[in-house]
């Protein structure tokens, strides 16, 4: 039999690529505090999906039109002078996955294959899917490589970074349809609704560990594809839903981590200072 007929095998070899990719996005989500932006989108992806599937298109293809419709509205909505960026973004979260529920309404019942894409579905993953999550992994690295500096340079000092000549809302754009693209192609993995947690989960605890970028990446997609392979022994040994076992399983890494830096940085608080210890 082919490696490939295996659904487990497949299964497998999908949470190690979109751990990847949720792992490198991750890092530029926390570093520029774009979380709750990332849980719009996840949420605004809903109805695409939803319309796709109604007019009988690609279901990624209808994602990729409603996220990207949602990153450009949150991109134009902030650069208003006054309107502020967490109430743009929540006012098209809440009104996207109220359109999906809409449209939803408008079936004669919510059918399985809809669902799944809500919370994922990854043993049911085909060639085709892992074709789509290696191309998205690549062609992300490229675009997070290429976009670094700037990316760097606004995150760190906006004001900065605008007075050296960066085009900063165009590069802010950059950032978000990238961000929509890991979202829309980690849904046969974990859904809409849990993406979120694999893309931001990691990247925080690996922040936690360390200040420096170049230790933060490697150990966010760690702990991300850790999280997915976790998840999924956890899903396939105790017949627990896939998609929610690699979502608790990235948050345990989180809580682990938390605690485990907490106290180690614990003893160091309750030293005296150098002038009383002399």
């Amino acid at each position: 039999m082919n490696w490939w007929d295996d659904a487990l095998h497949r299964a497998t070899a999908e949470v190690v690529l979109a751990g990847a990719l949720a792992g490198l996005v991750g890092v530029q989500v926390v570093l520029r505090r774009l979380s709750f932006f990332t849980m719009a989108l996840t949420h605004a992806t809903f109805p695409g999906v939803v319309a796709a599937s109604i007019i009988g298109v690609n279901i990624l293809l209808g994602g990729v039109v409603a996220g990207g419709i949602v990153a450009l509205g949150v991109a134009a909505l902030t650069r208003r002078r006054g309107q502020d960026a967490s109430a743009a973004t929540g006012v098209l979260l809440s009104a996207g996955f109220a359109l999906g529920a809409a449209l939803v309404a408008t079936q004669s019942g919510f059918s399985r294959d809809l669902s799944s894409f809500l919370v994922g579905s990854i043993l049911t993953v085909g060639p085709q899917d892992l074709v789509t999550t290696a191309v998205a992994l690549a062609v992300v690295a490229i675009v997070l490589l290429v976009s670094a500096r700037p990316l760097h340079l606004i995150g760190f000092d906006r004001a900065g970074a605008e007075a050296a000549g960066v085009p900063a809302a165009r590069w802010d754009l950059v950032l978000l349809l990238t961000i929509e693209v890991v979202v829309v192609t980690m849904v046969p993995a974990v859904g809409t609704i849990l993406a979120v947690s694999l893309i931001v989960a990691p990247a925080a605890a690996a922040r936690l560990w360390s200040d420096r970028l170049l230790i933060i990446t490697p150990l966010s997609v760690a702990f991300a594809v850790g999280s997915g392979l976790a998840g999924l022994w956890i899903s396939s040994r105790w017949n627990v839903a896939a998609g929610a076992s690699i979502s608790l399983a990235a948050t345990a890494i989180l809580a682990v981590s938390y605690l485990a830096v907490g106290a180690r940085k614990l003893p160091a608080r309750r030293r005296p200072p150098l002038a009383a210890a002399t």
